[in-house]
């Protein structure tokens, strides 16, 4: 899914023109379909996360009362501490997501600075 992040610096290399080439294709529509590509990419992965830590949370609540029943099932608060710890992953997915971004937004501004400047960049 971080595939585009991954690669911003080979994808900016090879879609912005050298000064040589500069002529032939135009570097801000190049940068400007970059910085599309990224938002749709972060969006989705964000959506993605923020579902995967909703459906994490219903089942910690589900197994929560399960176990106000049931106080001295061991295998339920085995359970529980698993569904805690998958929560928790993904909580810090998030966090991890903004450091990706964060990066990967930085090499796209060094790079398409004077081409193209998105009007809700901020670093």
């Amino acid at each position: 899914m971080r595939k585009i992040d991954d690669n911003i610096v080979h994808t900016l290399n090879t879609t912005i023109p050298t000064a040589s080439f500069a002529d032939k294709a135009s570097a801000t529509n190049q940068c400007k379909d970059l910085y599309k590509q990224l938002l749709q990419s972060y969006e989705k992965r964000e959506s993605v996360i923020k579902s995967c830590i909703g459906e994490a949370d219903k089942e910690v609540r589900g197994l929560k009362d399960k176990r106000v029943n049931d106080p001295d099932n061991f295998e339920l608060l085995k359970q529980l501490r698993k569904v805690q710890t998958k929560f928790r992953l993904l909580q810090n997915e998030l966090n991890i997501e903004e450091v990706v971004k964060d990066r990967s937004l930085k090499v796209f501004y060094e790079r398409c600075r004077f081409h193209y400047k998105p009007p809700e960049l901020k670093l």
